[in-house]
């Protein structure tokens, strides 16, 4: 299950004609003569929107504002289309939240946000290098505050039982759920042990769940498996760099890898791989912890088996996909000052820790020192099941987005595309790793010309 949508500002206003009309939330303070307009995304989880409607509340209490809280689901691209069309009427929310992609989208129509950063950052640290890299503009300011409230990233999840009969791999040993060394994960490797499982796990009828289709879920994966090869379809210069030896290397890897996935893969969206875990016939996925959350309620026993843990590494690297969200405000809205203090106090590290139990761990803070929280240790069934969800420094990985470093006008239409995922389905669809390479070519110099 992925909770980032993404589309380009031109698909964006072809599609927006209004925003949905959607139920508010008032929140008047005593006195106040204005309203703070904010529109958050509908939260997932049952219970997750009341708790930060409290704090917001709190929040406007204290500080005499009056706010007008509007959740605005993703169902039907409402959040997208809400984004296009305030963007096109200029008018709106002062607060709105965006998906990976949208803050280089709007940028001319954000507020720089520099100075929240900066206040955030002097309390709790950098943020990572995907959310600088997607809420920075080229001039090096930042356009939207990374938020905690939907992000994500899409370690492994696999069935302790399978791996463990299939291979003998323990990954609760691999990966425990407590502080080690991390030499028993050295092994866990695209080439080594991974490749291993999936062979096994194909031939005993639960392949991996593994999509090469155009939905964010199948980029995700892909785009970690490249960037752990050092290969890159643009640089971050703008060049193309596809037929290079890294992009080479990555495909002759992937053309030992896609026979082992499901037969539809191709045809696999973000549901796909969420459903084959839950049913029981795939013993590893790529996905936040939703999936396992619905397992826990649909068939618990296989939530009872199952162990997150992070991605395989490559010869330049662990990376792990993540998918950030931001709060981005309006150049026109008349409320700047009331939206910098309420964006700031929903960041502090206490107000993020207690939504953290709500959201059953869900929500990844965009801040490295944060992803310590005592919820991944206490999630369960099996207790740790989640403890690795946050990058550990164990680990030795890092989070990474699918087409970055290019420059974030050509990466979009890059991930929208679903062009890494595509050349990977053309190899299990009989290609050459030349002929692969001459397509992604193609593409991206399309991409690439005004």
């Amino acid at each position: 299950m992925t909770t980032s949508w993404t589309m380009t500002r031109r698909a964006a206003l072809k599609t927006a004609t209004a925003a949905a009309a959607l139920p508010l939330v008032h929140l008047r303070g005593a006195g106040a003569a204005t309203t703070l307009k904010v529109g958050f995304w509908d939260h997932w989880v049952p219970g997750a929107n009341k708790v930060i409607q409290q704090q917001v509340e709190e929040w406007g209490k204290k500080n005499n504002v009056a706010v007008a809280l509007d959740f605005i689901t993703s169902s039907g691209n409402k959040l997208l289309v809400t984004a296009a069309a305030e963007a096109q009427a200029g008018a709106g929310h002062d607060i709105l939240q965006f998906g990976t992609w949208d803050p280089h989208n709007y940028a001319d129509k954000l507020e720089p946000v520099d100075d929240v950063i900066k206040a955030l950052e002097t309390k709790a640290g950098p943020f990572n290098g995907v959310s600088q890299y997607l809420a920075k503009s080229k001039s090096g300011n930042w356009i939207a505050v990374p938020t905690t409230w939907g992000s994500q990233s899409k370690p492994s999840c696999a069935r302790i039982s399978l791996l463990k009969n299939y291979t003998g791999l323990d990954v609760t040993q691999m990966y425990p759920a407590h502080e080690t060394n991390g030499d028993a994960a050295q092994k866990w490797t695209w080439e080594g042990d991974f490749l291993k499982a999936a062979q096994a796990a194909s031939k005993n009828g639960t392949p991996f769940g593994l999509g090469l289709g155009q939905t964010s879920d199948s980029v995700d994966w892909v785009g970690a498996l490249f960037t752990s090869y050092g290969a890159e379809l643009v640089d971050k210069s703008g060049k193309p760099t596809v037929n290079s030896a890294a992009v080479n290397q990555v495909l002759e890897y992937a053309k030992t890898l896609v026979p082992y996935l499901p037969a539809d893969a191709v045809s696999y969206d973000d549901a796909s791989n969420n459903r084959a875990l839950i049913s029981g016939k795939s013993a590893l996925i790529f996905n936040p912890p939703s999936a396992w959350a619905v397992a826990k309620k649909d068939s618990p026993a296989v939530a009872a088996d199952s162990w997150t843990f992070p991605s395989p590494a490559g010869p330049k690297g662990r990376f792990v996909p993540y998918l950030g969200f931001f709060w981005g405000i309006w150049k026109f809205s008349q409320q700047k000052a009331p939206a910098r203090e309420l964006i700031e106090y929903l960041l502090q590290r206490d107000v993020v820790q207690a939504r953290e139990p709500v959201t059953q761990g869900y929500d990844l803070p965009p801040q490295v020192s944060m992803q310590d929280f005592d919820i991944w240790s206490q999630v369960e069934p099996p207790k740790g099941t989640v403890y690795n969800y946050p990058l550990r420094p164990w680990h030795k990985a890092a989070f990474s987005i699918a087409a970055a470093p290019a420059p974030a006008d050509i990466a979009v239409q890059i991930y929208n595309a679903g062009v890494m995922p595509t050349m990977l389905a053309k190899l299990k669809g009989g290609a050459g790793v030349k002929d692969a390479i001459s397509w992604g070519q193609s593409q991206v110099e399309g991409f690439i010309q005004p």
